[in-house]
């Protein structure tokens, strides 16, 4: 009797999942697809690189002598121009120094006179045999060594003078002064670890990005040598990390000819003007490089679906949905897929509605 109703349970359970699945399939056929059919045509890529932002020069200055500092003449964010003075160090001790210097000089100088004096004089007495020619050597010697000392002195003399200059930082080229850790009254030296500002000369914005070897090297065949790459690469954009688009264009102008070992990457320089002062030295955002995809396949990302990172799509063939697994490349600000493979051009998939269908299922076509 248990034998007997076991087999009437599962014959009723067939029986609702096969009118189930009927039922399933009816529904299928009743509803109204939209297809398309697979041509080839051009598309604009837009390739995107992490990038970092630099200043045309970001420029550390340190002092070069010891002293507290007196004055600040520039604000944090200042534009400054070539040889405009930063900060002015303590010139007291400097000054005196270079008096002292200056003093010195003058002493070798007349010391010099008088032993070119002595050495002359010395000459007339050894042509009239007065003295041996011990004593007109000597003379001799005490001239050299007056000037000797004058020389030494007029170094010294050079060195105060440099010395005194260094006490004005000057900006070594037009940019833009970065933070003031150092107020009025520190003491400074060429030793410290830290700069006392950085100048951001930023009329121009290096923009810095990598590429793996492999897209390197592809490029590279492409155009034969580096130099052709650079020459025919087109304008590139920057977006910004609040994802708006820098209005000027850059120019990619330098390839690193040296690969990263660490990261397997080659790094690229673009360069933008920077007129408005929009870009800032330390930034960061994205290169977005276009690149026209010619005769390629492309379909919406609504006639597609994923298993497990994979992407699938279903062709009508003959009435049928085929499911059909494509390899895509994505493409930037689209809601589109370029296919690389897993389809022909002549192929008619579904355009919309995939995840209503299933694999092997009859389909109704929508007439347009």
């Amino acid at each position: 009797m248990q034998g007997k109703m076991k087999y009437m349970l599962g014959a009723a359970i067939s029986i609702i999942v096969f009118t189930g699945c009927k039922q399933q399939q009816v529904a299928q056929q009743d509803t109204a697809y939209s297809v398309m059919e697979i041509r080839s045509t051009d598309k604009e890529l837009l390739s995107s690189y992490s990038a970092s932002i630099r200043g045309k020069s970001d420029i550390a200055i340190y002092p070069q002598i010891s002293g507290y500092i007196t004055r600040l003449c520039v604000e944090e964010g200042e534009v400054v121009r070539k040889g405009q003075t930063l900060f002015i160090i303590d010139q007291v001790p400097y000054q005196a120094a270079l008096r002292t210097a200056t003093a010195n000089v003058n002493l070798c100088k007349a010391n010099v006179g008088t032993a070119e004096l002595t050495y002359k004089s010395k000459q007339e007495l050894f042509k009239q045999n007065v003295i041996s020619t011990f004593e007109l050597q000597t003379a001799e010697n005490a001239l050299e060594s007056a000037k000797a000392q004058l020389e030494q002195a007029l170094a010294q003399e050079i060195n105060a003078r440099n010395n005194l200059s260094y006490t004005e930082v000057k900006s070594p080229s037009d940019g833009m002064v970065g933070t003031l850790p150092y107020k009025v009254g520190t003491l400074v030296s060429p030793s410290q670890p830290n700069p006392l500002t950085m100048v951001s000369d930023n009329s121009e914005m290096y923009v810095y990005f990598s590429m793996t070897e492999k897209q390197l090297l592809g490029l590279l065949r492409e155009h034969d040598s580096v130099e052709k790459a650079l020459k025919s690469m087109p304008a590139v954009q920057l977006q910004l990390t609040d994802n708006s688009i820098y209005a000027e264009k850059g120019r990619i102008e330098t390839i690193s000819g040296i690969i990263d070992q660490t990261t397997g990457s080659v790094t690229l320089r673009a360069t933008f003007p920077n007129k408005g002062h929009m870009l800032y030295s330390g930034g960061s955002g994205n290169i977005l490089i276009p690149q026209t995809k010619k005769n390629c396949i492309v379909i919406p990302k609504s006639a597609t679906y994923e298993v497990q990172d994979k992407v699938y799509t279903f062709r009508n063939i003959d009435g049928v949905a085929k499911s059909t697994m494509v390899h895509v490349l994505p493409i930037s600000e689209d809601n589109n897929y370029i296919v690389e493979a897993g389809l022909s051009v002549g192929d008619v998939i579904v355009a919309e509605g995939v995840g209503f269908i299933r694999d092997n299922t009859p389909i109704k076509v929508k007439q347009n």
